[in-house]
């Protein structure tokens, strides 16, 4: 019987290793950009080219190779990384497995020039699917240039599993983000298509913060620091009010490099608890100092995921850091030991009788310019003796919001018990969040915020299926200002938007001018509910696997929805309850959530036996 095991062919081999190391061309990009941080570069270009498909381009200024090192950085394995096995647990360079420009060389047409800072001449390498068509000298800048065209071009199936334009554009712009925040003293630039999509210039950690995501972000940085003998934790979270509904812009770095890690993320949250609305993420960048003994990082083909050797200590460091970042900054509660504990009692407002011992106390123990302070107060409250001074009671009824169902000129009346008693009506609202109505068989509870997502969601849907949204034009168009990630993600949505009825056009860089919304939408507010999409839509598309158009129409859905605590008419709740059961699906709401209960008669029947 013949032998069957054969060793594979170097091209082979190099195709199935960059199924690990190259899955899409921001795969490309990240591996890119480490060799050039590794190579002391202090100013990189990235050039990109229908989303990395066509052209990337990675241009750096650092130490450059020689003709030798050139070539045999396209081998297998080739690393000036480490030499020993010893040499893997105190890694502190981004690339090192040495297969990198390998692996993207099998799948591409790669053309490198590179030349060191010493030489005269430089070197321009040509490779095509891992064979070498060209090598000779040429004149080049310092540094490298490496250039990645036509990305998957021999293996036609993989580029047949590539997102769109945006999809891509969006995992680059992630990937550059990182390799900048990792490194804010590098002067870095991102050109997409010619245009220019960043430039940054060296600088401190925050300036970088607020040239990658934008100024707003000045003002809800807070400073993180903790040291201890094992472990130093630096870096900046973001305050509470500035907090977003979806993940994404949550960074740890250990050691410069970037990590994903769930238990880590738990130790911030843990300290932000009680602080944060439910459902809502805030913005980190923190980075971890340790020796390298302590890390693994070699447990992933993309490095993204490491191991501690002691992960109860890190997680205590890191919730501990930002405990103290929040408590400097005065973002915690705090007890007021300096209020007043009379003031309370000279506006009339109950509280526990206070001894005479203490009023003397305090005034005893104030100061010159405090007891001056005081005696003005002893002659307002002179003044005003006898006259009730205590703030009127303020009606708590939750304010009236913008409709999105259309009824008769009731809708704006407020409905007092008196007005509508319940025992003559067939239709009322309980807690104005459930509408309870008779059905034959018993009574039918419908959850008004649940029913309204389902009506609304098959409202988009059917738009975005024919592309009849109606769009109402805003007298006065709002400008939205997004992130480079989130402004590609929304141009390849272009066309969704407008069949639901949004009219949007380029304006700037990275922002896009509202100048219409779906007609069911209530105006005014156009600029939150445009945001407030582009949110829900990152939020489904990170806990979802669903297609765009109902991802959509689920996101908009949502963010439109009437909530619970508005008060609705009996023509309201009428007109919801013939809409929902109008639906192809009236039992659930999009996210599987029941949209009414029926509770029959016999069960009524047996709380009262």
């Amino acid at each position: 019987m013949p032998d069957i095991i054969r060793l594979l062919p170097d091209s082979l081999a190099n195709q199935i290793a960059a199924g690990e190391v190259v899955q899409r061309p921001a795969s490309a990009i990240k591996e890119l950009l480490e060799n050039a941080i590794d190579a002391d570069a202090l100013d990189i270009r990235v050039i990109i080219k229908e989303a990395g498909k066509t052209l990337m381009q990675v241009i750096d200024d650092g130490k450059g190779m020689s003709a030798t090192d050139a070539r045999m950085s396209l081998e297998r394995h080739a690393t000036s990384k480490i030499t020993t096995s010893e040499d893997l647990f105190k890694i502190r360079t981004m690339g090192f497995r040495g297969e990198a420009l390998a692996s993207i060389a099998a799948v591409s047409q790669l053309e490198i020039k590179t030349k060191q800072r010493e030489a005269e001449l430089g070197t321009l390498i040509y490779v095509e699917g891992s064979e070498v068509k060209k090598q000779e000298p040429t004149a080049t800048d310092e540094g490298t240039s490496i250039c990645v065209k036509n990305l998957f071009y021999n293996v036609p199936a993989r580029r047949n599993f590539l997102k769109s334009n945006g999809v891509e554009m969006k995992h680059i712009v992630d990937e550059f983000q990182r390799v900048a925040l990792a490194n804010p003293q590098v002067a870095m630039s991102l050109y997409q298509n010619d245009l220019e999509t960043y430039n940054l210039h060296s600088g401190k950690l925050s300036q970088r913060i607020v040239s990658l995501f934008g100024k707003n972000y000045r003002e809800q940085l807070a400073a993180c620091q903790e040291e201890t003998d094992q472990i130093k934790v630096h870096g900046y979270i973001g305050k509470p009010d500035f907090a977003k509904k979806t993940r994404g812009e949550q960074f740890f770095f250990v050691n410069n490099r970037f990590i994903k890690s769930n238990y880590l993320n738990h130790a911030v949250m843990n300290a932000f608890e009680g602080l944060l609305p439910e459902g809502s993420f805030p913005f980190y960048v923190l980075f971890m100092e340790m020796d390298p003994k302590h890390v693994d990082i070699n447990v992933h083909p993309t490095k993204t995921e490491i191991k501690f050797d002691n992960e109860r200590v890190v997680y205590a460091v890191v919730r501990a850091a930002v405990r103290q970042a929040l408590a400097t900054h005065n973002i915690t509660p705090a007890l007021d030991f300096d209020a007043d504990i009379n003031l309370s009692q000279k506006l009339n407002i109950p509280r526990e009788t206070v001894k005479d011992k203490n009023y003397a106390q305090f005034k005893t123990t104030t100061s010159p310019r405090e007891q001056s302070n005081f005696d003005n107060w002893e002659k307002l409250f002179s003044e005003h003796e006898g006259r009730d001074i205590r703030p009127r009671e303020v009606s708590r009824e939750p304010e009236e919001e913008p409709m999105t169902l259309t009824f008769g000129s009731e809708m704006n009346a407020p409905a007092s018990p008196a007005e509508q008693p319940v025992e003559k009506s067939t239709i009322f609202q309980l807690h104005n969040g459930y509408i309870i109505t008779q059905v034959k068989s018993g009574m039918m509870i419908v959850d008004q915020q649940a029913a309204h997502e389902r009506v609304l969601f098959e409202n988009f849907f059917q738009n975005l299926e024919h592309r009849s949204g109606a769009s109402q034009q805003t007298l006065f168009p709002q400008t939205v200002s997004l992130n480079p990630s989130d402004y590609s993600v929304v141009m390849d949505m272009d066309d969704e938007m407008r069949a639901l009825g949004f009219m949007i056009e380029p304006f700037g860089k990275t922002d896009v001018l509202v100048k219409g919304i779906p007609a069911d939408l209530p105006s005014g507010n156009e600029k939150e509910i445009f945001e407030g999409l582009i949110e829900q839509y990152k939020k489904n598309k990170s806990e979802l696997s669903i297609p765009r158009r109902e991802n959509l129409a689920r996101a908009l859905a949502k963010r439109s929805a009437m909530k619970h605590g508005k008060r609705l008419s009996e023509e309201e709740m009428s007109g919801l309850i013939d809409q929902l059961f109008a639906c192809s699906n009236p039992n659930y709401a999009p996210n599987g959530q029941r949209t009414f209960y029926i509770m029959e008669l016999s069960q009524i029947e047996n709380y009262f036996k």
